[in-house]
């Protein structure tokens, strides 16, 4: 990342947002961090409002991204609500696409780059994460329409994360799910950003960041 880099991270308070927000500062740059206090990413009001008011701390936009999650908990497919369904959708497809939309003119003038933090969940079928699943998969095939749409101004790409963010509780087996044998950590997905931006002849793709998961589990199996 360079020296100048004016970012935003949504979801810059969760743990994979706050690594990416700390590598960014790190690496010399400008952040704002948005958490859910900031505003609500999940509609299109509140997307434009949150660049908006990003924009004006920063001076301008270099880097855009969005690790907003919401939706994330286990349910039977008798047990989901149209509420779980929205929460999964707004957090994950709607803010990307708002936020892009509300983002576009500013990164096209600085010739930046939008990342989206997506999830091995949207190439593997999880029968208890029904609308995350879904959620994320919409969330990756946008990542692919945007760099289309934006080209060639705009650079967007996706990381799809495996376990970087697991509950000490569940690490010997969220371990055994991958080839490495090891969970990662947040700061896993912040180094990827970090790549990314660097890569200027990179777009249009997601980098899967799991420690071989996609690859050790081939069949598809719960969170």
């Amino acid at each position: 990342m360079t020296q100048a880099v004016r970012a935003l991270v949504t979801g810059g308070t969760g743990r994979v947002g706050a690594a990416v927000a700390a590598r960014v500062r790190c690496d010399g740059g400008a952040v704002v961090a948005a958490g859910r206090a900031y505003g609500d990413v999940a509609t299109a009001a509140g997307a434009r409002a949150v660049v908006a008011r990003a924009v004006a701390e920063l001076g301008g936009l270099d880097l855009l991204v969005n690790a907003a999650a919401d939706g994330f908990a286990p349910r039977e497919l008798d047990e989901i609500t149209e509420a779980d369904w929205d929460a999964a959708m707004g957090a994950s497809a709607k803010s990307t696409f708002f936020l892009a939309q509300a983002a576009a003119a500013h990164l096209r003038e600085s010739r930046g780059l939008l990342v989206v933090i997506e999830d091995v969940a949207a190439y593997q079928p999880w029968p208890l994460f029904a609308p995350h699943c879904a959620a994320k998969a919409a969330q990756a095939m946008l990542t692919k329409v945007l760099a289309r749409a934006l080209a060639p101004e705009v650079r967007v790409c996706g990381i799809a994360p495996g376990p970087v963010a697991v509950e000490p509780e569940q690490v010997e087996r969220r371990a055994s799910e991958t080839l490495l044998g090891r969970v990662g950590r947040p700061e896993d997905v912040a180094d990827a950003v970090a790549y990314l931006a660097r890569a200027t002849f990179v777009t249009g793709t997601s980098l899967v960041v799991d420690g071989g998961r996609l690859l050790q589990t081939g069949r598809g199996s719960d969170a």
